[in-house]
């Protein structure tokens, strides 16, 4: 799994907490504390789900709400609302301004996990699906295997976390600086040039003889996986 996740929360044992176990899970995650750093986020790489604490210092958090399901470009984004106002007028209130779902704390973490891989089936099954299958190529998240027909492709644990990315969003295109967030990480330093290289060698490694390059460089912004590749070939 390589969904995204933004945790909005200002209580820093629970943001831990969420944190540590969306991480063990496989799931990309973002903090932050409160309400003012969302738009910014999110317009800097676009989360599959957002869980959102009800009360935060600054602008609440049925404020942030209001404000991304406002925007079309951030309308749908799967919203979770977590808050210690369990009250069925609260519950109403949070879903009717454009939350998903609802959670009230204490909180079971498995539960609300289950929710959250719930949503995602609806709204974006690849970012949960164990096999993504393009065309002759089929990538396996649960064995960590790349097949292209019959045949088997061994990449490197960065090559593949880039494959996985690409392939999860057919058609997007993604700036160097996104892809260095997504699958390096944002704690790791290395120069942008160094998505070229993966992406040659990725090149080499799934491309051979005759067959299409799937991956699409788009001049001046980035890289994207062919959303055509495969469509001519399929049964």
């Amino acid at each position: 799994m390589t969904a995204s996740i933004l945790i909005v929360e200002d209580e820093e044992p629970i943001q831990v907490l969420l944190s540590y176990n969306f991480e063990a899970e496989g799931f990309r995650v973002r903090c932050c504390a409160n309400g003012e750093d969302v738009p910014r986020l999110v317009a800097e790489e676009r989360p599959d789900v957002i869980l959102l604490d009800w009360m935060l210092p600054g602008i609440s958090g049925i404020e942030v709400c209001r404000l991304l399901r406002a925007k079309p470009e951030t309308r749908d984004i799967p919203i979770i609302m977590l808050t210690a106002r369990g009250e069925e007028a609260e519950r109403v209130r949070g879903l009717s301004t454009g939350a998903d779902d609802y959670i009230v704390k204490p909180f079971s973490v498995p539960e609300l996990m289950a929710r959250v891989r719930t949503i995602l089936r609806r709204v974006n099954p690849d970012s949960v699906a164990e096999i993504l299958r393009a065309g002759d190529i089929l990538l396996d998240r649960r064995t960590r295997r790349v097949t292209r027909s019959t045949r088997d492709i061994s990449l490197s644990p960065t090559e593949f976390r880039l494959l996985e990315h690409l392939m999860q969003n057919p058609g997007r295109v993604y700036s160097r600086a996104q892809l260095l967030d997504a699958v390096w990480g944002r704690d790791v330093y290395v120069d942008e040039r160094t998505v070229d290289v993966h992406v040659g060698r990725l090149r080499k490694s799934i491309t051979r003889s005759r067959e299409v390059d799937p991956i699409r460089t788009v001049r001046g912004m980035g890289y994207s996986f062919d959303e055509r590749f495969g469509r001519s070939s399929a049964a």
